[in-house]
């Protein structure tokens, strides 16, 4: 079973470049322990919410851009050891020198894949993390595997969801916080990929006039959807 490190996090929006050259430098570090994909999303439409965002997870200022992304392991021994070894070797000499963002407002933590293809590549694609009762696992899978159908349907690439299962607290925000987690909740990072904006929005106005939406809602297995954050992300890096 794949494991995906999931990270939110905010850069400057003019240092876009300059975030893209940095991720780009990390990649060769995953690539050589294991890891499979790298991609990082940049906001496109990543709406502020009544309750909660992904703006406001990562405590996003006037100046930055919100951004979803994700690295994907081949399982959870490769995912540790391959940071255990990061973590004593460190950084190469003179790459990542200057982090283009403010790193103490990352948020980051691992999930095991429920379903879904991550290594699919997509032009466009929709993020989202929400709070699922702990016990409903099973149920939220099953749940999860027929929205995924009507998506497919409407012409998504690929729909992947997957559970918290290694997510640390932060000392300035976590996932945890994001989707104001409660004691029995845990926490599901998922994202939709399309060909690219357009088939997105197209997708998304049939979607919201089909009746199965509201049939295979993710409420009925108690998903919070009043407190899922969500986001339009494009990727500015996709290595493989």
């Amino acid at each position: 079973m794949t494991y995906i490190d999931g990270f939110l996090l905010a850069a400057p929006s003019a240092n876009r470049e300059a975030y893209r050259r940095h991720a780009e430098e990390a990649w060769p570090m995953f690539r050589g322990r294991g890891a499979l994909t790298m991609v990082e999303g940049w906001g496109d439409d990543v709406p502020d919410g009544k309750v909660n965002s992904i703006n406001s997870a990562v405590m996003r200022k006037a100046d930055e851009t919100a951004l979803f992304s994700w690295v994907t392991w081949p399982d959870k021994a490769t995912r540790m050891a391959g940071w255990q070894t990061m973590m004593e070797a460190g950084p190469p000499e003179g790459a990542m020198s200057e982090m283009p963002f403010d790193g103490s407002r990352m948020i980051y933590g691992g999930f095991e894949t429920l379903l879904g293809d991550p290594g699919v590549k997509a032009g466009y694609f929709d993020g989202t993390v929400m709070p699922v009762p702990a016990g409903k696992r099973a149920a939220f899978t099953e749940a999860s595997k027929r929205m995924a159908e009507l998506f497919i349907e409407h012409g998504a690439l690929t729909v992947v969801d997957a559970w918290g299962d290694d997510v640390p607290e932060g000392k300035i925000n976590d996932f945890h916080g994001a989707v104001l987690r409660k004691p029995d909740e845990a926490i599901v990072l998922s994202w939709i990929g399309w060909k690219d904006k357009a088939a997105r929005d197209a997708a998304w106005e049939k979607l919201m006039r089909d009746p199965r939406m509201d049939q295979h809602s993710l409420k009925s297995v108690g998903a919070d959807m009043g407190r899922m954050i969500f986001g339009g992300f494009i990727p500015i890096v996709d290595v493989r």
